[in-house]
């Protein structure tokens, strides 16, 4: 099973992270966690063809803030939008599997899951990761995007976990990496990008058992 959130338009990286991964669509459960795009950069829309057409081929995907932030202006008239808009809005806001929550930023502490709002569960970000987690209701481990890594205090272009989540927006909008997650093999493929840098031509393999073992 694979995760990737906050690819932030670096469609070619996300392409790449898939190929190396020898990602199956017919065998392989591809989890995609929001914030694909910039929506104030409209040269990042395209890579919504690319989630739509994974969507279409098997993956599940939820939409994160900047997907709700697009879907909101061309609520607002903007037609421009109104492609994307439909298809945004008709996506869930989380996914439960096995032993998995896939939220894009988190969950709010203290409310129960099905009381959680839309704000919680996309933009939510001090609150719900400096909340001890032996205090985080539920039993699910949860995967969460929208909050860079390496302000969570893991290394730059790196995941982060703890005994019940893991962070892997590594970084992508900020220069970093784009990381595709593995947690059935415990392996983490990320590429770089960096201004400047074509994105996806430099893929790293690491294990991370000693992270999801927590």
């Amino acid at each position: 099973m694979f995760a990737i959130s906050d690819i932030h338009g670096h469609k070619d990286g996300l392409l790449a992270l898939l190929e190396a991964a020898a990602y199956d669509p017919n065998a392989d459960r591809l989890m995609l966690l929001g914030d694909y795009i910039d929506a104030d950069k409209p040269a990042s829309w395209d890579t919504l063809d690319t989630i739509r057409k994974l969507v279409a081929s098997g993956a599940l995907a939820i939409p994160g803030n900047q997907e709700l932030k697009l879907a909101s202006l061309a609520r607002r008239g903007n037609a421009t939008y109104h492609q994307y808009a439909k298809w945004i809005l008709s996506l869930p806001l989380y996914l439960k599997t096995g032993d998995y929550l896939f939220v894009h930023a988190g969950i709010r502490p203290g409310r129960a899951f099905q009381n959680q709002t839309v704000r919680d569960l996309t933009e939510i970000r001090e609150e719900f990761y400096l909340h001890p987690a032996s205090r985080i209701t539920g039993k699910r481990r949860i995967v969460f995007g929208h909050t860079p890594t390496f302000k969570l205090g893991a290394p730059v272009g790196t995941i982060w976990s703890d005994e019940r989540r893991i962070g892997i927006d590594t970084g992508a909008k900020h220069g970093n990496r784009l990381t595709l997650l593995d947690l059935s093999g415990s392996i983490a493929y990320s590429c770089e990008t960096m201004a400047g840098y074509r994105s996806g031509s430099d893929v790293r393999v690491e294990s991370v058992a000693h992270l999801l073992t927590k």
